[in-house]
């Protein structure tokens, strides 16, 4: 069949509204990839990323010197910071390089008008797109503690044995959080409650901006169900005040001298090899100035146990000071409020319907058990934005 001469002109204008229209979304592609490239570089100045490199060369020499390893936890915590800060510092430059790499590729096929790069291109600029928004979120931990380890202790508040009950499951929740995140745990002290569940229970959490993640979580955190150790079936409402410190490297830790701590040992109580349950290998610490109180029993010698109850005592007081001097700016500005038992941080409610809460972000869920077993991202992600005023 011959073509006609106007045949000829209705293919080629077809043809010149398809390339009219690749040349415009590949344009657009181009536009995008450089906003992306454009926002990785202001991230990675904002996380003073090579600045963190040079810390992991830093870092590395340090391991490297004769007697590093003699020091055990030292440098196991050192190892585990070079480990950390590669991970964050080697994402943010993988994702740098490819959209670099993609925004070259697209530049070229735009010139060259190669329609049948455009979806894959297209697809790997969403992948990009995706991973830089996972990342973003880590630039939220930008406090002065924010990378530490973290040290949390739960308290049961008013409610008897609901309220030992309700401690024991937010232990639980942040346990299950903690090893999603894939970090390290350890139990410091633990105080069982009678009945059931735990009267107070403080634990440390290892890894990278543990701190950053769990200072959302500080707080009191309210429950609503019904009880399972009521005969009636009654609705309770039980409280319980989660706490949530920095654990500071012993560089950066307050001095404290010695005659103004009294210290105390006693046998661990609980679950325990022979060690544990028959020697007095458990440690409580008061600092008199304050008379803050912190104790430690996990672990199997009385050595032990006082090295990791004098960090939890240092974290205490950090804050403690720490705190006296912002109440005391806040009197200077005419601010000052008095924290007060009742300023709850979240509800959860299982009965009469099921929702948890967050009363300082709004952010809330219909689904108690999912949180209740570790997903608490979303709402730490609130509070961290809510915070960073974004």
């Amino acid at each position: 069949m011959r073509m006609t001469r106007m045949d000829n002109i209705v293919i080629y204008s077809c043809h010149s509204r398809a390339l009219r229209l690749f040349v415009l979304i590949m344009h657009e592609l181009v536009k995008r990839i450089i906003e992306l490239r454009d926002r990785v570089e202001r991230a990675w100045r904002i996380m003073r990323a090579d600045e963190k490199k040079a810390k992991i060369i830093e870092l590395q020499h340090a391991m490297s010197l004769p007697g590093f390893w003699s020091d055990q936890n030292k440098a196991k915590a050192v190892g585990q910071l070079v480990s950390d800060l590669e991970n964050e510092v080697g994402a943010w430059e993988k994702l740098r390089r490819e959209v670099l790499d993609l925004l070259e590729i697209a530049e070229l096929d735009e010139k060259d008008k190669d329609v049948s790069l455009r979806e894959e291109t297209e697809k790997q600029l969403s992948v990009m797109e995706k991973a830089f928004e996972k990342l973003e979120f880590t630039l939220l931990f930008n406090g002065k503690y924010d990378a530490e380890p973290a040290l949390v202790a739960i308290h049961a508040g008013a409610g008897g044995t609901d309220a030992q009950d309700w401690a024991e499951m937010l232990l639980r929740m942040y346990l299950r959080f903690c090893e999603k995140q894939g970090w390290k745990t350890q139990i410091l002290n633990l105080s069982a409650g009678g009945e059931a569940g735990v009267k107070s229970v403080v634990f440390e959490a290892l890894g990278n901006n543990c701190y950053g993640y769990l200072k959302a979580e500080a707080g009191v955190h309210r429950l609503v169900r019904i009880s399972p150790f009521d005969a009636e079936k009654m609705r309770h409402t039980s409280f319980a005040l989660v706490e949530v410190l920095p654990l500071m490297a012993e560089s950066a830790a307050i001095t404290i001298k010695p005659e103004e701590l009294r210290i105390d040992v006693f046998r661990s109580g609980g679950k325990g090899g022979q060690s544990v349950n028959t020697t007095d290998s458990a440690v409580r610490i008061t600092h008199l100035p304050t008379n803050i109180v912190v104790a430690c029993q996990n672990e199997r010698s009385q050595m032990q146990n006082k090295e990791k109850a004098m960090r939890v005592l240092q974290a205490k007081l950090q804050r403690y000071y720490e705190a006296e001097q912002e109440e005391e700016k806040q009197r200077l500005r005419g601010e000052f409020t008095e924290a007060a038992w009742g300023n709850q941080a979240r509800s959860y409610v299982i009965h009469p319907y099921k929702m948890v809460k967050d009363h300082r972000t709004g952010f809330e869920t219909t689904n108690p058990e999912a949180v209740l077993d570790g997903d608490l991202i979303q709402f730490i992600e609130a509070y961290l934005r809510k915070e960073a005023g974004k």
